[in-house]
C-alpha cells in the first residue's frame, strides 16, 4: 500500500489527480486534525495508536501498512507545512519508545518488520538554496527516525507542475 499525505486545497487535489488512487491511503486536511499532546499515550496507553481518537488517530498502523510513503507540502522555511508536521508527529506511535544506535545516533526502535520508501514533493515560490538544504536534511532526519529509505525530495514552483507525474 502507498500512504500519501498531503497539504493541498481538495478542489486542487482533484484537478490534479482527477482518478482515484489504486491501493492508497490519502491523508488529507480535513479540518479536525488535533495536535500532539506530547502524552506518549500512544507508547504506553494504547500502543500503536494515538489516544486522541480522530482522523489522525491511526498514523502509526497506516506507515506500519505501507511500502511507500508520499508526502506532497509547501515548503514553510524549509519545513513541511503546518498540516503536514502535525500528521507526522501524530505518527510517532509508528515507533517504539525503546531506543536503539543507528549511524552512531540514538534512534528509537522499529515497531513494525515493513520497509518504506518516502518520496517529497515541496512546492512553493522562490523557494532558496538554503531552504532546500534545509528540507533535505529534514527528509533525510525523519527517515533515520522512521528507518526507511528517501526516494527522492522534488521541489517546485506550483503544485500545476506535479499534474501527469508519476507519483
Amino acid at each position: 500500500m502507498k500512504l500519501l499525505i498531503h497539504d493541498l486545497d481538495i478542489k486542487n487535489f482533484e484537478k490534479l489527480f482527477p482518478n482515484s488512487f489504486e491501493n492508497t491511503k490519502i491523508i488529507s486536511n480535513d479540518g479536525t486534525i488535533h495536535h500532539c499532546i506530547g502524552c506518549f499515550g500512544c507508547w504506553v496507553k494504547t500502543p500503536g495508536a494515538c489516544i486522541i481518537r480522530d482522523n489522525y488517530g491511526d498514523m502509526g498502523e497506516y506507515l506500519s501498512k505501507c511500502t511507500e510513503l508520499i508526502i506532497i507540502s509547501k515548503c514553510c522555511y524549509g519545513g513541511f507545512s503546518p498540516f503536514v508536521k502535525n500528521v507526522l508527529d501524530r505518527s510517532i506511535s509508528y515507533v517504539h519508545p525503546y531506543f536503539v544506535i543507528r549511524n552512531k545516533e540514538m534512534h528509537h526502535q522499529r515497531r513494525y518488520k515493513n520497509r518504506l520508501d518516502i518520496k517529497v514533493w515541496f512546492y512553493g515560490e522562490n523557494i532558496t538554496e538554503g531552504e532546500k538544504q534545509t528540507a533535505q536534511r529534514l527528509v533525510k532526519a525523519n527517515s533515520i527516525n522512521f528507518d526507511c529509505n528517501v526516494s527522492s525530495v522534488i521541489f517546485i514552483n506550483s503544485i500545476w507542475e506535479i499534474e501527469g507525474q508519476a507519483l
